[in-house]
């Protein structure tokens, strides 16, 4: 009886595995999360206890949908690996920084923003500056810093400066 069932088990379990990867093979666009490199940190003093990060970054977005942008913020991790959350500079702010501070060169990206549109399977370059209440000798020190990005429905990716 035992060998008479071995072949319809078999075939039924091939059919199962099957349908399993024409699911999984289907969904393969599904998962939203942007995937992405930090390019050029660019650092300034405000004053003794306060410094200015101008984060340069490229990611892509591998899904089939869109990434809709809800929050984008910046966190600057120290050597002893405690991490501090930037105060994000808004666009208008940033323009006028520039137009100040020529150190900090030519403003070459658009920031990114709430509610921007990265459409699936396409990559972008942007920037995000954020303020951080330590002295710039302490940023400048940091093991990394990385840029949050927050989709309207939930997902957070993580686009990490690579170790210095």
């Amino acid at each position: 009886m035992r060998k008479e069932l071995a072949v319809p088990f078999a075939i039924g379990l091939a059919v199962i595995l099957v349908a399993i990867g024409a699911v999984l093979y289907m969904q393969r666009g599904a998962h939203i999360e942007l995937k992405g490199s930090v390019l050029k940190v660019r650092t300034l003093a405000l004053d003794e206890n306060a410094s200015l990060a101008v984060v340069d970054f490229r990611f892509a977005n591998p899904a089939d949908y869109p990434f809709v942008v809800r929050a984008c913020t910046v966190l600057f991790e120290d050597a002893a690996g405690k991490s501090v959350e930037g105060f994000s500079v808004p666009e208008i702010d940033i323009r006028r920084i520039f137009e100040y501070y020529p150190v900090l060169g030519k403003k070459y990206l658009d920031t990114l923003v709430m509610k921007d549109k990265i459409p699936g399977h396409q990559s972008q370059d942007r920037m995000i500056a954020a303020r951080f209440d330590v002295p710039l000798a302490q940023l400048e020190a940091r093991k990394r810093l990385l840029v949050r990005v927050e989709d309207v429905d939930g997902p957070v990716s993580e686009i990490a400066e690579t170790q210095r």
